[in-house]
């Protein structure tokens, strides 16, 4: 399968994304990594922007689409069966939501979406039970939009926070490819 593989700003789940990243090309996947603009250029203290691209790029193989002018042609070129983007937080979901494409992962969806190809969307956001939540409800009402399986990942600390299941993204990304959605789940 061809996978475009997106990672947004949720930069406390790169290395459970990572490790997914890692069982997809392991599995014998083409995945392309694709990063917004955030996810490419900031250091945080989950490490540095260059060594997780340079970690990326030496697990696909593949050079990261990071910019909008690079993902455009995702569509046109019918690049991928499925798009992943993996984490995604509020912020994008708001914009998918929306139909807003001021990044490379929200151009990358839109143009993939051209071909009625699925988007699987692994949320990882703070605010999912609170302003996040219309917009995960808008998408789930979407076609061609699957969700991984998420849920509250810290209900004392952050009772508005969720967060996919991470060990689901394989096979939500298989049975999107089949056009089925798996069953969401709270953990």
């Amino acid at each position: 399968m061809n996978i475009g593989y997106c990672f947004t700003g949720s930069f406390c789940t790169f290395s459970k994304s990572i490790d997914v990243l890692e069982n997809l090309v392991a599995a014998g996947n083409n995945v392309t990594p694709i990063m917004s603009e955030n996810a490419y250029s900031i250091d945080t203290r989950f490490g540095k922007a260059v060594d997780i691209q340079n970690k990326i790029i030496q697990i696909t193989g593949n050079s990261i689409i990071h910019t909008i002018e690079q993902a455009e042609p995702i569509g046109p070129k019918k690049m991928f069966d499925v798009l992943a983007i993996v984490p995604c937080t509020g912020n994008t979901l708001a914009k998918l939501a929306n139909g807003v494409t001021d990044t490379s992962v929200t151009m990358a969806a839109k143009s993939h979406l051209r071909n009625n190809r699925p988007v699987v969307v692994g949320i990882s956001t703070n605010d999912a039970l609170g302003a996040a939540a219309k917009n995960i409800g808008a998408l789930l009402n979407y076609k061609h939009y699957y969700f991984v399986p998420y849920g509250m990942d810290n209900f004392m600390m952050k009772p508005k926070s969720m967060v996919c299941d991470f060990n689901q993204v394989i096979s939500t990304i298989e049975s999107a490819k089949n056009g089925q959605e798996i069953m969401k789940k709270i953990y």
